[in-house]
């Protein structure tokens, strides 16, 4: 260990932060290392997003079209087929959001609607939040119930 290898400790010893536009002397006066003239030396300037230079940005470039709906409803879609499979495996015959929750067809903020694909064998109450029409007409020829939410 020699005077050559002093260091001082991790953190002792902070960077000073540039004094601009403390006069010449300092280097850092004049223009305070901002350059001449123009937008960008001034006080208050700030960039607008996308902007490019002047040139005719990007998000103006390109040409627009189509539409978001913000009411759309967004549905799980369960087949009949699924329902069927469930009514077996389940000895009760009623079907609800909570039984298709537990049985992972969907969670718990989806909405569902049930679709007619499939065929049922047996008399089941459904309680959902949609169904197709060829659902309802397959539920209610084997007389059983459909409940909307």
């Amino acid at each position: 260990m020699d005077l050559s290898n002093l260091t001082p400790a991790p953190g002792s010893v902070k960077k000073e932060k540039k004094r601009l536009g403390r006069g010449q002397g300092s280097g850092k006066g004049g223009t305070s290392t901002r350059g001449h003239k123009g937008a960008k030396s001034r006080s208050g300037y700030s960039r607008k997003v996308g902007f490019e230079g002047g040139q005719m940005p990007m998000h103006r470039r390109l040409p627009k079209f189509g539409f978001k709906n913000i009411n759309r409803v967004e549905y799980k879609a369960i087949n009949l087929s699924d329902i069927q499979i469930l009514a077996d495996k389940l000895k009760d015959k009623k079907i609800d959001i909570d039984v298709l929750i537990e049985h992972g067809l969907m969670k718990r903020k989806d909405f569902v609607k049930i679709l007619g694909n499939g065929t049922l064998t047996s008399k089941i109450e459904i309680k959902a939040h949609a169904f197709s029409k060829t659902a309802i007409k397959a539920i209610e020829a084997l007389e059983g119930t459909v409940v909307k939410l």
